[in-house]
């Protein structure tokens, strides 16, 4: 905002420092100054106001008490109000009507009559002119001079094209039409506070004045507005016709109402004494709840605390009594009276503030914080998350996010019946919230599946069962013949995260999964962690995936997720590689296709003992060679002990005992010994 620095020098019976030097000042305690430059006679200064402070330093007035504050100057204010003339009653010319005083809490207005409607004398116009504001006659200068001057935005009519004397303070009707003083149309609607007649509206409240009543040559009576109206209806008004003015950023801002009587007497003086006219008697004046000055408790030992810096008690009273504040010591409290011009003073802290700023912040003394710098306390959720998610992505897993959401189509397929509804979905696509990641992964493999092979995906998210069940799900899915690739995968995800008692069961769906069952029902089994279910590994069923158009095999796991972080450790106990030699024995074991892997591998396992390190099926056949029923699994068995190295004796009595073990059930026939 610009400012006069011949202006601000009329303020002052003491010289001001020079604009360069004043600019320097204000910027270490008031505003930045973001530019000073010579104009004519005068020097501008163009300051950056704070938001905060526009209520009282929008105006020439109110950085001049800033300078006076900071440079312990005596301020002088000029006349605010002349003579009455006692003939010339204002109510006789003009009547007020507020319809909704929160719109405007106030509104004030004087009459002048006689007047002489005239160009500007040149000190007037050479300070508009200054501040960027085009000289246009006497009356109109004067009332943007007071703005200027004092923040108070100011609009003049000519008295005599008010119809019937009355002005109404009323929200526009809808498709209410005004054209305003520089000609342009504008629609209003009931959101746009006017200033109107009892025929029309006159101007847009706090923006703009209206054609209409506009002061020309041939006015004789003057009716001044000065009033008070509420920002956030300036400001929405404002957006709302793309219109903004030096009156409107005013407003926005919020106005003291006490300052509307200051202005326009301020204003009304000056009308008399360059315009020739006669102040009628009586301000008109609408202010049913008037503002008052709001008392603050600051206590001594707070102020220095905050700034860090001891404030001698008697400066601080000093400085609050040279910013316009009323003190009152009790003890080592003040009790402070905020003027209502100072809307940006509620709190302590404001006060404090105002107290460091103008003591100098350059006073207290630069220091390193003092802080103890504490690790956060481990968020175990977000851990294990980070973990796991780690783990899998190790195993060429790519991890998915997915929407919370399933769409009519897949409800349908899923079975709408087991899902929760949302009761204002954003579109079909977000109608229901999903009970298992499954149908989310399977749309993501379906729309990738043309441009990817060998698919790995996971998401680690939040399901929703019904009635009221929010918890975890870890989902896993790979295309194609994968069974023993994603059970490898889940058993290293155990083996990383510390569990060692995970095991596979037959499976059994629950009696309300058992309608829609995802999984294929003789390739699916329950994961067990010490004899608890935390989940499912298996194929999807094929008649799922035709319904969705998904020709090659799919595999899943599915884990609650929260058991699962339950489980898993850190903690790794150590187990030294053996310095002696493995040795490696196959087997083929002819079996029936209803055996599961597992029994064979527990038969192995238990005969052979702590020699057995480890035993891997490596492959599975089923066919026409193969009796009627039958399935060949091939396993590679190892071999090894930790204290000595196995003979080929040892070996083959091993073997021998894992064999006799195995031909103990008579539907199991050992092949190639």
């Amino acid at each position: 905002m610009v400012f006069s620095y011949n202006w601000l020098q009329s303020f002052f019976k003491k010289k001001l420092p020079s604009p360069e030097k004043l600019a320097e000042i204000l910027a270490l305690q008031s505003f930045e100054v973001e530019e000073v430059a010579k104009k004519g006679k005068d020097w501008v200064l163009d300051i950056a106001v704070l938001p905060n402070r526009a209520p009282d330093c929008f105006s020439h007035l109110g950085v001049a008490r800033e300078i006076a504050v900071i440079t312990k100057s005596q301020l002088q204010v000029p006349k605010a109000k002349g003579k009455e003339e006692k003939s010339l009653l204002a109510k006789n010319f003009v009547s007020i009507e507020v319809q909704d005083k929160t719109a405007c809490p106030r509104y004030t207005a004087r009459v002048i009559k006689g007047v002489k409607v005239a160009s500007s004398p040149k000190w007037l116009k050479d300070r508009l002119i200054a501040c960027g504001l085009r000289p246009i006659n006497n009356i109109v200068d004067i009332a943007n001079y007071v703005m200027l001057d004092s923040g108070q935005p100011l609009h003049a009519f000519d008295g005599e094209k008010i119809a019937e004397k009355k002005i109404i303070v009323r929200f526009a009707k809808d498709r209410e039409k005004i054209v305003t003083l520089d000609e342009e149309k504008y629609d209003l609607d009931k959101s746009i506070l006017v200033i109107a007649d009892p025929k029309k509206a006159l101007a847009i409240a706090g923006i703009k004045g209206g054609k209409l009543p506009e002061i020309d040559k041939k006015t004789r009576v003057v009716v001044l507005e000065s009033a008070n109206f509420d920002p956030h209806v300036i400001r929405k008004a404002s957006q709302t016709l793309h219109l903004r003015t030096d009156a409107s950023l005013r407003f926005e801002h919020g106005l003291d109402p006490n300052l509307t009587e200051l202005a326009i007497n301020r204003a009304a003086l000056l009308i008399e004494q360059i315009g020739g006219g006669k102040v009628a008697q009586g301000l008109v004046d609408v202010y049913p709840k008037k503002s008052v000055e709001r008392q603050v408790r600051l206590e001594l030992h707070y102020l220095n605390s905050l700034l860090g810096v001891q404030v001698p008690k008697k400066e601080a009273k000093d400085i609050l009594v040279r910013l316009g504040f009323g003190v009152r010591e009790k003890g080592k409290v003040l009790y402070v009276t905020v003027p209502t011009r100072r809307l940006d003073v509620s709190l302590p802290e404001d006060l404090i503030e105002e107290i460091g700023r103008i003591y100098g912040y350059n006073k207290v003394k630069a220091l390193f914080p003092m802080a103890s710098l504490i690790p956060p306390k481990r968020n175990l959720n977000i851990f294990w998350e980070n973990v796991v998610k780690d783990i899998l992505k190790e195993a060429r897993f790519r991890e998915i996010y997915n929407y919370s959401f399933l769409s009519e189509e897949q409800a349908k397929i899923f079975g709408k019946e087991y899902l929760i509804e949302v009761e204002n979905p954003l579109s079909v696509e977000y109608k229901y919230l999903r009970d298992s990641l499954i149908p989310n992964l399977l749309v993501v493999l379906k729309k990738n599946q043309k441009n990817f092979k060998n698919i790995k995906i996971f998401e680690l998210g939040k399901i929703f069962k019904k009635p009221k069940l929010e918890k975890k799900q870890l989902t896993a899915l790979i295309q194609g013949d994968s069974f023993f690739q994603l059970k490898g995968a889940l058993d290293f995800l155990f083996e990383r995260l510390g569990i060692s008692d995970a095991w596979y069961d037959d499976y059994q769906a629950t009696p309300e999964d058992s309608p829609r069952s995802i999984w294929h029902p003789r390739k699916v089994a329950e994961v067990k962690v010490n004899g608890d279910e935390i989940g499912f590994l298996g194929e999807l069923s094929p008649k799922l995936l035709d319904k969705l158009e998904i020709k090659e095999r799919v595999v899943a796991f599915d884990i609650d997720f929260e058991k699962l972080e339950t489980l898993s450790s850190e903690e790794t106990i150590f187990q030294p590689v053996s310095r002696f030699p493995a040795a490696v024995r196959d087997l083929a074991i002819l079996i029936p296709q209803g055996t599961k892997v597992v029994e064979v591998l527990n038969v192995i396992n238990r005969a052979g003992g702590k020699l057995v390190r480890d035993a891997d099926l490596f492959d599975m056949y089923e066919g026409e060679e193969l009796p009627e029923g039958k399935k060949n699994l091939a396993f590679h068995i190892v071999f090894q002990a930790e204290d000595k190295t196995l003979n080929a004796k040892e070996i083959d009595q091993l073997q021998k005992k894992i064999i006799a073990a195995l031909e103990e059930n008579p539907d199991w026939q050992v092949r190639g010994r």
